[in-house]
């Protein structure tokens, strides 16, 4: 049983704002909850997230193994 006037009040429909919008309702210790980034605008989750190809290191990777890819292919021809 636990004791009483030790835990925190428990809001089971505490609203989620983002950017002043409500986004969601969650459980909660407190009655509203600001948030700067969500599922609905990250980019991970949206599909507009792009590739930063630092110093061509993603030119490097991608020549790199198209090369071992001929190779194979080369050898299973063999």
């Amino acid at each position: 049983m636990p004791k009483a006037e030790i835990h925190p009040t428990w809001y089971p429909d505490a609203k989620v704002y983002c950017n002043g919008e409500l986004v969601m309702t969650v459980g909660s210790t407190q009655p509203e909850i600001s948030v700067e980034v969500w599922s609905g605008n990250h980019p991970f989750y949206t599909g507009t997230q792009k590739i930063m190809d630092t110093e061509g290191r993603v030119d490097r990777f991608m020549r790199k193994y198209q090369k071992l890819d001929k190779k194979t292919e080369a050898t299973a021809e063999s």
